[in-house]
């Protein structure tokens, strides 16, 4: 490594903060030089297997020629102009296809810049509903615990208080009614007990309760748990029987990384409103969308404002419509089913039989998902330096070394990655006491 990265590294670790990171003891931080395929390229030698897509944003790989030709000829024309008035192709493109791809209903758009963002314009929007309706008071959340929608303000308030990495805000933050996390798996024999308690929170509290919000099937960053689908359509039911609008946080989830376009699709259900970030543009540039239905769009409109009362700088941009709309061209052309099926077989073929591993709780896998959990928690700084060792790139948190590979990795990355995980497993180093 040249001293010029050796004094960029120097410099990054003494001013520039990363997230969940120290600044008086961070964790360390690699240089990459470039990105191509599934393959992340750093600037000491190492070329890595990525087994994260970049937070699950990387869908295609990196380095697409089809998004790169999207974004360099969107470029030729405008970068960005303000979506307050003005509209464009590329926006008007993208909208078709959502509400052309998404589940039923799901007719009115709303874009923005990040997928925390877009939790947050969903809850505005439920609150805003009930208003126009003449039901101020319908203005808390009700959500399930393990549960992680976000870091800014309100996402966190509807994030789990004790595993949602926010307990610390949370005097500041909004009070919202939480039920127990479902427990109920994805392959377990489904029981209506699981919803006992769920039910009892919309029976008390639904004239105070604007919206249920739930990552469907998969909770992701509290615990990567799989529950069972008909725990979702009894929250359907739930939310219709008490008349309280459903949010499905698809940000994680969307676009095909459970096996199906979209985790509602488990349980063929249609919320009132839908969150969309991550793999949007294949991991190019943040883009963020809220659908809602006609419904609630009409409400919001009927109300006191005569607006939704939201307009972000970013909304809308033409570089990151483009590039959404290639990625969704590249997924709908191609047979992602058929990727995603591939990729769960090996997973569970040779990611699964982790489980006997004496380090291990529990090993699952939905779509092109896989999680290995252990028993204690992982040493981050040490297990890092060590899967950059072994050639793979992933970042495991708590008690969890998770993986969600873009589609075009092969039989091949993905041995690499297990073997990688297998190899830590027995390195005392890489875990607490």
């Amino acid at each position: 490594m040249s001293n010029l990265y050796t004094d960029d590294l120097a410099f990054d670790r003494e001013h520039i903060w990363h997230p969940y990171t120290s600044m008086t003891n961070p964790l360390p931080s690699f240089m990459v030089e470039s990105a191509n395929g599934v393959h992340i390229n750093l600037a000491s030698g190492e070329q890595l297997v990525d087994g994260m897509s970049s937070w699950w944003s990387v869908l295609h790989g990196y380095n697409h020629p089809v998004l790169n030709e999207a974004l360099i000829e969107q470029s030729k024309n405008m970068s960005h102009v303000m979506f307050g008035g003005l509209t464009h192709k590329p926006a008007v493109e993208l909208c078709k296809k959502l509400v052309r791809i998404t589940p039923k209903g799901l007719n009115k758009v709303f874009l923005s810049d990040s997928g925390s963002v877009s939790v947050e314009v969903a809850m505005k929007m439920a609150i805003q509903y009930w208003g126009s309706k003449g039901k101020p008071t319908k203005n808390k959340m009700l959500t399930v615990k393990n549960g992680y929608h976000g870091d800014t303000f309100a996402t966190m308030s509807v994030s789990d208080p004790t595993t949602g990495m926010h307990h610390i805000y949370s005097e500041a933050l909004a009070k919202q009614y939480f039920a127990p996390a479902p427990t109920i798996m994805i392959d377990e024999q489904w029981n209506e007990k699981d919803v006992a308690e769920l039910t009892e929170l919309f029976k008390k509290h639904h004239d105070d309760i604007a919206a249920f919000i739930i990552e469907p099937i998969v909770q992701g960053t509290g615990g990567m748990r799989f529950y069972h689908p008909e725990y979702l359509k009894a929250c359907r039911k739930l939310c219709d029987q008490y008349n309280v609008l459903l949010i499905a946080d698809e940000i994680a989830t969307g676009l095909g990384r459970t096996g199906k376009l979209f985790a509602c699709e488990w349980a063929n259900i249609t919320p009132d409103i839908m969150c969309l970030g991550k793999t949007l543009t294949g991991g190019y540039i943040t883009l963020a969308a809220t659908l809602c239905t006609n419904e609630i769009a009409e409400g919001i409109s009927n109300s006191e404002a005569g607006c939704f009362m939201h307009g972000p700088t970013f909304m809308g941009n033409p570089l990151a419509c483009a590039v959404a709309n290639a990625s969704i061209g590249l997924l709908e052309s191609s047979d992602w089913k058929a990727s995603i099926t591939r990729i769960e077989s090996y997973l569970k073929q040779h990611l699964v039989p982790l489980n006997t591993n004496n380090r291990v709780q529990d090993t699952r896998v939905l779509g092109g998902i896989g999680v290995v959990e252990t028993k204690s928690s992982v040493n981050m700084a040490v297990i890092q330096k060590r899967f950059v060792e072994l050639g793979v790139w992933i970042r495991p948190f708590g008690k969890l070394i998770y993986i969600m590979p873009p589609l075009i990795s092969t039989h091949e990355n993905l041995q690499t990655i297990i073997d990688a995980i297998k190899t830590v497993l027995n390195e005392d180093d890489c875990f607490s006491s």
